[in-house]
């Protein structure tokens, strides 16, 4: 059996863009990347957190708006290798009438019939119901405040999911 897939979110798990303005919380440092043309958008990223991700037993996978950018932007300065990415072309920011985020199906698609854990600070019960339905493997959607970004806690729900899973 495979390892099963990490999909990660920058915004939120990565990056705690919500927490006080002007106020970088502690350990972490402070990027500024320029997307689109126009005025850099500031990224507070914990040094640590890469060495942590691959620590665990997972696969990992951007599931972010940033798609490949990922790579070029956000690994580098955590420690990541160069990773998968989700591509959510097409798909970015669209509504749906059922409350999934936008997100959502396409991470189960690429997911297959792997067990997966997907960190992100937009998912929704909705999101548990769509990917109960129709993901036959295990799988864990972890909230992650966008205020405080990646902790402990998360990183011991991650542990404990994969040390749960059949061998």
């Amino acid at each position: 059996m495979s390892r099963p897939l990490l999909f990660l979110d920058v915004d939120g798990p990565l990056n705690p863009y919500a927490a006080q303005p002007e106020r970088r919380p502690a350990g972490y440092t402070t990027i500024r990347v320029a997307l689109t043309p126009g005025r850099p958008l500031r990224v507070w990223l914990h040094p640590d957190h890469g060495r942590a991700l691959l620590a665990l037993d997972y696969d990992l996978c951007w599931a972010t708006t940033w798609m490949d950018a990922a790579n070029r932007w956000i690994g580098p300065v955590i420690g990541l290798p160069e990773i998968p990415y989700v591509d959510f072309t097409g798909a970015l920011f669209a509504e749906r009438p059922d409350g999934v985020h936008w997100k959502t199906e396409r991470i189960v698609a690429y997911a297959q019939d792997r067990p997966f854990a997907w960190v992100d600070d937009e998912q929704s019960p909705a999101d548990d119901a769509y990917v109960a339905a129709r993901h036959p493997a295990p799988a864990l959607l972890r909230h992650v405040d966008p205020r405080l970004g990646l902790g402990e806690d998360d990183f011991t729900a991650l542990a404990e999911f994969t040390a749960g899973l059949p061998r």
